[in-house]
């Protein structure tokens, strides 16, 4: 199970990067911010590929160490006398704060799965106590300080002591105001503190963060894992279902957070409870439908041209749960998609209670590419009603 959480929550949180990349472009923030910021990004980007290098045995755990303490050294040799006068709201650099958190988080996460000594062995103590020393003495310099604070909870969560975390996200909303993110930081520092025992302090934080931001990632993503290890499986998978929905389909992430779903229906299943949209007694899914092209289109597409017919989720992930392949010659034509034709074990037309129908017309045989499609909607994925699909949208046009 520790290896699975572990899977799962290191996914989860680099999917939350993908998710705040596009705001990154509009942040203006004075100079010396960017620099700092910049160079702890650096760090952490050095230290993933130093871990990543070392899990794949291409470094020993002495050259780990080695590139480890360097790159320390290097943060604190450019950060030295920045932490003086950043009195700053938070607000302004929040969005570039939060994608910086990730690295940090995934250290809390692993320090929870069980794994802090292994961790601690692993850092460069000195280098790593110098850097929160500097940033203790930033805060009481200018308690004020919500950068600060953020740093300083990000490492205390890398060093494995959430409740100095909780505490330092607690200082930084009360300096930066109650933004979603961190309010999603902070309720993941005290569940960690509290040993995974959920409060209503928790509760209330990410009814908060949710409030103001219905796809805040971290709280998602923590509701989901408590209320599984609570054995609330219907809601762990409502709430990851809300956060796979939210992620882009290229996201590996995404089949992840697929099978941290597949394991609580499992678990539902064991119990004979259905999970949340789930066709109750129900045999594989099989759906019949005949495609068409429009007359109009006829003398615009060639007979080799690929007609692609497949079946997606209507509310989840975009991708393609059943497919099959055809040209324009064989039109029209009637096909059976079924959770035979799944694309990927843990996707199946069975799995979602909504699908959708689609067909497109491909001339460079690219299924997400297309110059001509026709759309359904929305049917049941337990129908056995012969479904009708017309090819006749100019793909821009949709």
């Amino acid at each position: 199970m520790i290896e699975f959480w572990l899977a799962v929550g290191l996914l989860l949180l680099v999917g939350t990067a993908f998710l705040l990349i596009p705001v990154l472009h509009g942040r203006r923030a004075q100079a010396e911010e960017d620099r700092t910021a910049l160079n702890v990004a650096l760090y952490q980007e050095r230290l993933a590929e130093l871990t990543a290098q070392r899990d794949a045995g291409t470094l020993t755990v002495e050259q780990f160490d080695a590139g480890q303490a360097e790159a320390a050294r290097e943060l604190l040799a450019d950060t030295e006398g920045a932490g003086n006068g950043r009195g700053r709201l938070l607000g302004k650099a929040l969005p570039l704060l939060i994608a910086l958190a990730l690295p940090g988080l995934t250290f809390g996460l692993y320090w929870h799965w069980g794994a802090s000594q292994d961790l601690a062995a692993m850092q460069d103590r000195p280098s790593i106590d110098q850097m929160t020393a500097r940033l203790e003495q930033a805060v009481k310099d200018n308690p004020d300080s919500a950068e600060a604070w953020y740093y300083l909870g990000r490492i205390y969560m890398g060093n494995g002591d959430a409740g100095k975390s909780a505490m330092a996200y607690e200082q930084a909303v009360r300096a930066a105001g109650r933004a979603p993110e961190l309010l999603g930081l902070w309720a993941q520092a005290l569940y960690f503190a509290a040993d995974k025992q959920w409060s209503a302090q928790m509760q209330a934080l990410t009814d908060e963060a949710l409030k103001a931001d219905p796809n805040e990632a971290t709280s998602l993503g923590l509701l989901g894992i408590a209320a599984f290890e609570e054995e609330r499986f219907a809601e762990a998978i409502d709430y990851w279902q809300r956060l796979s929905a939210q992620m882009p389909a290229e996201d590996p992430a995404r089949a992840s957070i697929q099978v941290g779903i597949e394991r609580a229906r499992e678990q539902l299943q064991a119990a004979g409870q259905p999970a949340p949209g789930e066709v109750v007694n129900k045999s594989m899914a099989l759906i019949r439908v005949s495609v068409d092209l429009a007359p109009t289109l006829k003398s615009k597409v060639q007979p080799g041209d690929t007609v692609f017919v497949f079946a997606r989720a209507a509310s989840g992930p975009p991708m393609p749960l059943a497919v099959k392949r055809l040209t324009v010659a064989d039109l029209p034509a009637t096909v059976e998609l079924s959770d035979k034709d799944a694309m990927m074990e843990q996707l199946k037309l069975s799995s979602f209670p909504q699908i959708q129908l689609v067909a497109r017309i491909s001339r460079s045989g690219v299924a997400t590419q297309g110059e001509w499609v026709g759309r359904g909607q929305p049917i049941a994925s337990s129908t056995s009603e012969p479904q009708q699909l017309l090819i006749d949208s100019p793909e821009q046009a949709q």
